[in-house]
């Protein structure tokens, strides 16, 4: 399988390291960013090819992976799924415009593509997928952030925002993708708290599902990107995760 990617930045760079190593599954051949030197950085890593359009690389990937920003998701997908590619899309904060969210499914259907939307930076998303099958009743998620993570300087702890997942995405686009899917995933607009907190060093995901199979608490501590703090480790990993699925045999989990 032939794989491009849009946006060159810190889940990338994750990416690539591993198919450096032959650990993906995949080939990693195509890179697109804004920053043409960044795309060239990378593309040189694994003897691939940086583009100026990702019109360039459409008629030679079978799934192309888009780790930009929320804001390309609208412009960047619609093009992908109707030649019909799959794609692999990390902004899922983005489908909270459920305009948007529905457009690409119907492009998907319409054009024999796949949509495919990774774990992201927390667990439990495999629970909450199952859970889905029955009535999930609640949702909450109390996300807590070091200011940098935030983009903001502060010295206190303060909550930040309160209220469902598609009003957090707004104010929060490039922090709330784990709010989208989880709300993506139990079919329902979730419960989100935002608090900033200097006196951790983590990006921290605490959630509680109850539905009619009971109830889970999931709590997740990640680790922060160095070349963006805005961006967990685990995000990376479970787009790397997804890739080497593709030729695995035996499956793990929904």
């Amino acid at each position: 399988m032939k794989v491009g990617i849009v946006g060159c930045g810190a889940i990338a760079n994750i990416i690539t390291n591993f198919a450096v190593e032959d650990k993906l599954g995949v080939e990693l051949k195509f890179f697109y960013d804004k920053d043409i030197e960044r795309a060239e950085n990378l593309a040189t890593l694994v003897d691939g090819t940086a583009v100026f359009d990702i019109e360039d690389m459409l008629d030679k990937v079978d799934l192309i992976i888009e780790a930009a920003a929320p804001d390309a998701v609208e412009k960047v997908i619609p093009p992908i799924l109707e030649r019909g590619i799959n794609v692999i899309i990390m902004s899922v904060g983005a489908l909270m415009n459920f305009e948007l969210k529905n457009r690409l499914e119907k492009l998907a259907i319409e054009n024999d593509a796949k949509i495919y939307i990774p774990s992201g930076a927390i667990v439990g998303l495999d629970g909450m997928k199952a859970a889905s099958i029955g009535k999930i009743k609640k949702v909450t998620l109390v996300t807590r952030k070091p200011p940098r993570s935030l983009g903001i300087s502060t010295d206190e702890k303060k909550v930040l925002f309160e209220g469902t997942a598609s009003e957090a995405v707004k104010k929060f686009p490039l922090n709330i993708n784990v709010a989208a899917a989880l709300s993506i995933a139990s079919n329902m607009d979730i419960d989100v708290k935002i608090v900033v907190d200097p006196s951790v060093d983590r990006n921290l995901h605490e959630v509680k599902v109850i539905g009619d199979f009971g109830e889970f608490k999931t709590s997740t501590e990640n680790m922060r990107c160095s070349m963006n703090p805005k961006t967990s480790v685990m995000a990376a990993y479970s787009a790397v995760k997804l890739l080497k699925s593709f030729n695995e045999n035996m499956i793990v989990g929904t």
